[in-house]
């Protein structure tokens, strides 16, 4: 098997700044004895010198799909919309497992070309626990996001949330979550109710830390899990909330959270959800009050609501991108011991289930696909 790992730029992601593999974990994989071809990108967060440095082959953009055969080829997000047939094995987040929309389309691909995906999502250990994920960074930005767009509702009724840019670091997030707080409080006289579903999980983690941080009393952070959750919704708590994070990992169908008719009740104080799920198009989505995926550019959707507070849903799919240098480093970190095993992929147990999944959801493709 190939020990050449080719790290492609996120081209065609707005604004995704994250990368798969960092300078350090490029260095471990050196190191290690790969050899590591990485292409220039203008928006990652770590500069190409800072690869070059590490021992690393600076590439052109996007030149992935002429690489040999059997390079694999590693990624963040899902490749760019196309049609001509992939060949090498691909290690990313395809988002293609859930039937998400489109989701035939994108498998199919991997099929026609005799292609591999080694879906990011779905790497597990023997416990069935993600060996990495971005999830307490999901989380702690869409709470922070959550709160800005609380205060900024409180001033700004009529204007939605203005587009975002990722941050240096999180003391600078902080600082500006911070601010919008005491903002909000002005005009409130208090700090607003929130309540994180998926708690006890590391993306819940993560919003409930932004939380604490940020300023608002412990009190005011209901932090809901399964228990709470198990007498199934809608729930009255939610829209009584000022703001719902919805941090779960949705794998089948669950009652609704949160619906219109529930937003009908006069007791709503609810004006934000942030869903870090971000399961829009899935057909199971326990939030079924938005259909549209957001962006740092236009950050939130409006729900029509009868009645004050307005109510604005975020559902960005990129949440860790707002922290990149940290979110991509804690990721990477954790993605390592496994990414050094690349080289006999087959014979790696977390790989092999992962390509074990793969097969399992190609031979669900319609045929008209393949």
């Amino acid at each position: 098997m190939s020990s050449t790992l080719h790290l492609r730029s996120e081209l065609g992601k707005e604004l995704e700044r994250r990368s798969a593999l960092t300078p350090s974990t490029t260095k471990a994989l050196i190191d290690a004895g790969y050899t590591v071809n990485v292409e220039r990108s203008p928006q990652r967060i770590f500069n190409d010198s800072d690869y070059a440095d590490v021992g690393a082959t600076l590439i052109p953009e996007n030149t992935w799909r002429n690489a040999p055969k059997d390079h694999i080829i590693i990624g963040l997000k899902e490749l760019p919309v196309e049609t001509f047939p992939l060949e090498h094995v691909h290690v990313q987040f395809a988002h293609c497992y859930k039937q998400q929309a489109g989701w035939e389309k994108v498998l199919a691909r991997h099929v026609r070309g005799k292609g591999v995906l080694l879906d990011l999502e779905f790497l597990t250990d023997d416990n069935g626990r993600r060996v990495a994920a971005f999830g307490y960074h999901a989380g702690f930005a869409g709470a922070a996001l959550a709160i800005q767009d609380w205060a900024w509702q409180l001033e700004h009724k009529s204007e939605p949330l203005p587009s975002v840019e990722s941050y240096d670091n999180e003391t600078a997030l902080i600082t500006d979550v911070e601010k919008a707080l005491i903002q909000g409080k002005k005009k409130t006289a208090k700090a607003p109710r929130v309540l994180v579903i998926g708690a006890k999980g590391r993306c819940g983690g993560g919003a409930v830390d932004l939380c604490k941080r940020a300023g608002v009393p412990k009190e005011n952070i209901l932090e809901w899990d399964l228990p709470e959750t198990a007498k199934g919704g809608p729930f009255p708590e939610i829209i009584e909330s000022d703001i719902f994070v919805n941090c779960i990992y949705l794998t089948s169908k669950i009652p609704n959270f949160v619906d219109m008719p529930s937003l009908q009740s006069s007791n709503r104080k609810l004006s934000v959800v942030c869903d870090v799920s971000a399961d829009t198009t899935n057909p199971n989505n326990p939030i079924p009050i938005y259909d549209v995926a957001t962006t740092f550019t236009k950050p939130t959707v409006p729900v029509m609501v009868k009645g004050e507070p307005p109510l604005s849903v975020i559902s960005i799919d990129h949440l860790p991108s707002l922290l990149p240098r940290e979110a991509s480093e804690a990721f990477s970190r954790l993605l390592l011991p496994h990414l050094k095993q690349l080289r006999d992929w087959r014979n790696d147990p977390v790989w092999a289930k992962a390509e074990n999944l793969f097969q399992k959801k190609v031979a669900t493709l319609p045929k008209s696909e393949l």
